[in-house]
């Protein structure tokens, strides 16, 4: 019998967000919002049983992300839960912890579909202090969940959508203005689309290099832990 492949997120989060996360994980998975069956997911499903026509994601990072046939490939996301398929998108760790933290799995996988804009891990460190950032993932739940819903539009939206649409509104109710083309986007006029297009089960995934909303920038130089 094939052992299971485990999406590498659970090997890689932050030590010092494990234990308290792990409470978390166990919470939402007995309210049945977590991921639990999913986060194992078999290699057909998430390494090489890649679907014959292969997703096209674009963007200047998506040649440093898995590709061809290594576990996390666009083709083999293709179908896989978002809250999985962000498991296996190793500059994602902040936003999947993110998700995990607040409970939000179920929203991005609703209705008529979901757009995901999910920050980068230098995107999280740019914006937020190591002291700022573990309070987010771990007391104010409030707030993170606010966050998150900055960077959800309705509707599974492809790149060339959003480019189309010119604007689109956030589940947060904010405005973005969408402008670009030729395989990238800028939102809001300071955040970039680095690597575009992930097809997952009701939803577009696409990689962008700054933390979206109005909370306070405690990141970048001086910005870690207090001393």
């Amino acid at each position: 019998m094939e052992q299971p492949v485990i999406p590498p997120r659970s090997r890689t989060l932050p030590q010092r967000w494990t234990a308290a996360l792990a409470a978390v994980a166990l919470s939402l998975v007995l309210a049945g919002t977590g991921c639990s069956g999913a986060g194992t997911a078999s290699p057909a499903a998430a390494g090489g049983g890649a679907p014959n026509a292969a997703p096209v994601v674009s963007g200047p990072l998506c040649d440093l992300l898995p590709s061809g046939s290594d576990p996390g490939n666009p083709a083999a996301l293709t179908g896989q839960p978002a809250e999985v398929a962000l498991q296996w998108l190793p500059v994602l760790t902040t936003f999947e912890a993110a998700v995990r933290a607040s409970g939000m799995a179920a929203d991005l996988h609703g209705g008529s579909g979901v757009t995901i804009l999910a920050p980068t891990d230098d995107a999280f460190a740019a914006k937020f202090s190591e002291d700022n950032l573990d309070r987010l993932l771990l007391a104010d739940r409030d707030t993170l969940r606010a966050l998150l819903r900055e960077h959800l539009v309705a509707g599974s939206l492809s790149l060339a959508d959003l480019v189309a649409a010119g604007k689109v509104t956030t589940l947060a109710g904010t405005t973005l203005t969408v402008t670009g083309g030729g395989g990238n986007a800028r939102l809001a006029d300071h955040a970039d689309t680095v690597c575009a297009d992930y097809r997952v089960a009701g939803a577009r995934i696409h990689i962008i290099n700054h933390v979206l909303g109005n909370l306070p920038t405690t990141g970048g130089p001086g910005g870690h832990r207090a001393h």
